[in-house]
C-alpha cells in the first residue's frame, strides 16, 4: 500500500461484502417463494422480498465502486486523499441511508418505483453521499495536478451516475412516463455509465498484474468509451418498446442494442491482449481470476445474453419472462459483481498483509463456486424462460399453470444458486479469517 489513505478502501470493501452476504438471504427467500414451503409468505411477500435482493445488490456494488476509487485514486494521483475524515462520513452515511432503505421495505415504505423504490428522504441522503464522494474525489485530483486516462475515465462514470440518478427523485403521475425516465437511470447506469466504471478498473488492474503498457491500454479504453457512448444511450430504447411510446423506438433499440456487446467484447479482447503479453504471471492468482472472469463473463452475460432476446420480433415475446432474469444475473455478476471482487482482492494484501501467492485455497473455492453456480443458475433462467414464452405466449397456458410446469428448472436454478451462496460464503470466510502473513515485513507489490 503506497499511501496510508488507501486504507479507505478497506472499510468500504467491508461494507460492500456484508451486504452481499445479506443479498444472498434474501435472493435464497425469494426462490423458496417459488417452491415452497414458504413460512414466511404473510411476513415478507415476494415482492418485497425480491426488492430488498435487487437494491442491495446495487447498494453493495456502489459501494464497492466508491471503495475501488478510494484505492485507485491515490495511486493513480501520487497523493493522500484530500480528506479521510470526509471519506468515513461518507460510509457512515451510506450505510446508515441503506440500512434504512432496506428494513423500510420490509414494512412497505417504498416510492413503488421498480429498482428505484428508495423514498425520497433515502434518495436525498444518497445524493449528499455522492456530492460527499465526488467533492473529496475530485479535490484530490486537483490537488494532485495529475490526471491519467484510466482516472479520468472512472470519475466520469462516478459522476455521471450520479448525475443519472436526479431523474429518479422526481415522481410522475404518468405510468408511462415514470417508466420512461426510471430508465435515465437505471439503463444508463448499467449499460452505460457503469461500464466506464468496470472499463477503468480492468485497466487499472491489468496494467499491473499483466504489466502491460499503460499507453496501449489506455488507447483501449477510449475505444470501450466511444463504444459505450455510441451504443449505450440509443440502446436504452428496447425498454421503451411496449411501454406506450412511439413505435420509431423500436427499429432505434434493436439497432443500437445490436452494438451493445461490442463494448463488452472490446473489454475480453483487452484483456487477453494484457495477460497473453504477461503470461498470468502474478502472484496474485485471485485478483487476476476475478479481473478475467469480469471480461469473459460481462462479454458473455452482458453482450451475448443481451443480444439474443433485445431484437423487438423477438423481444414481444420473452419480455418480462425468465430470460430477461437469464441475462440480469450473468450480466451483472460479470460486469459488476466480479470487477468489485477483482479490485478487493488486489488491493486485500496490502491492507491485511497477506502473501497473494499462499494460502488461498478458500478463496480459489469461493471464485469457482460463484462461478459455476451462476453459469447453472443462468441456464436455468434461460430454460425455464424458454419453456414460459412458448407455453404462455404462443400456447396460450395460464401464468400459474405455466408456472407449475417450469418447476423443475427452479428446483435446478435452487440447486445451482446453493453453490453460489456457499461460493459467496467462502468468498466472506476469505476476506475476514484468511491467516497467511507475509514474513519478511515486506507489502506485495
Amino acid at each position: 500500500m503506497t499511501y496510508r489513505s488507501q486504507k479507505i478502501a478497506y472499510w468500504y470493501f467491508v461494507v460492500a461484502l456484508l451486504l452481499y452476504g445479506l443479498q444472498m438471504v434474501f435472493g435464497v427467500m425469494s426462490a423458496a417463494k417459488y417452491l415452497g414451503p414458504d413460512p414466511l409468505r404473510e411476513i415478507l411477500a415476494f415482492d418485497r422480498t425480491k426488492a430488498m435482493h435487487t437494491n442491495l445488490l446495487i447498494v453493495w456494488v456502489l459501494t464497492g465502486f466508491m471503495g475501488a476509487a478510494y484505492y485507485l485514486v491515490p495511486e493513480e494521483s501520487r497523493r493522500e486523499i484530500y480528506s479521510p475524515k470526509l471519506a468515513y462520513w461518507q460510509l457512515g452515511l451510506w450505510a446508515l441511508a441503506g440500512t434504512t432503505a432496506i428494513v423500510g421495505y420490509a414494512f412497505g415504505w417504498t416510492a413503488g418505483n421498480k429498482l428505484l423504490e428508495q423514498p425520497f428522504i433515502i434518495k436525498c441522503s444518497i445524493v449528499v453521499v455522492m456530492l460527499m464522494f465526488l467533492y473529496n474525489i475530485g479535490m484530490t485530483i486537483y490537488e494532485s495536478d495529475r490526471w491519467t486516462t484510466t482516472e479520468i475515465v472512472l470519475v466520469m462514470g462516478l459522476a455521471l451516475a450520479a448525475l443519472l440518478y436526479l431523474p429518479a427523485l422526481w415522481p410522475y403521475e404518468n405510468y408511462t412516463v415514470e417508466i420512461f425516465y426510471r430508465w435515465w437511470t437505471v439503463h444508463l447506469w448499467v449499460e452505460g455509465v457503469w461500464e466506464m466504471i468496470q472499463a477503468s478498473l480492468l485497466a487499472f488492474l491489468l496494467i499491473r498484474l499483466s504489466g502491460a503498457d499503460r499507453e496501449v491500454m489506455e488507447k483501449w479504453l477510449y475505444v470501450i468509451v466511444g463504444l459505450t457512448f455510441l451504443a449505450g444511450i440509443l440502446g436504452t430504447a428496447h425498454h421503451y418498446y411496449w411501454v406506450g411510446t412511439p413505435q420509431y423506438w423500436l427499429p432505434i433499440g434493436g439497432i443500437f442494442s445490436a452494438l451493445e456487446p461490442f463494448a463488452f467484447l472490446a473489454m475480453a479482447a483487452y484483456a487477453y491482449y494484457a495477460t497473453r503479453r504477461s503470461g498470468y504471471a502474478h502472484p496474485n492468482r485471485l485478483a487476476m481470476h476475478w479481473t478475467i472472469g469480469s471480461a469473459i463473463f460481462s462479454a458473455i452475460g452482458a453482450g451475448v445474453l443481451g443480444l439474443a432476446h433485445t431484437w423487438p420480433s423477438v423481444n414481444q415475446w420473452t419480455h418480462g419472462t425468465h430470460v430477461t432474469s437469464m441475462h440480469g444475473h450473468m450480466a451483472f455478476f460479470g460486469a459488476y459483481v466480479m470487477i468489485v471482487m477483482a479490485m478487493m482482492y488486489y488491493a486485500l494484501p496490502h491492507f491485511r498483509g497477506w502473501d497473494p501467492g499462499e494460502n488461498d485455497t478458500v478463496g480459489m473455492w469461493g471464485f469457482w463456486l460463484q462461478v459455476a453456480g451462476m453459469f447453472g443458475m443462468t441456464m436455468a433462467f434461460g430454460a425455464a424462460g424458454i419453456a414460459q414464452t412458448y407455453l404462455e405466449r404462443i400456447m396460450g397456458v395460464g401464468y400459474l399453470e405455466t408456472q407449475l410446469k417450469i418447476q423443475v428448472h427452479f428446483q435446478m436454478l435452487s440447486a445451482t444458486g446453493g453453490l453460489f451462496v456457499i461460493g459467496v460464503g467462502c468468498t466472506i470466510y476469505d476476506f475476514f479469517f484468511r491467516h497467511t502473513w507475509i514474513t519478511d515485513g515486506d507489502e506485495p507489490s
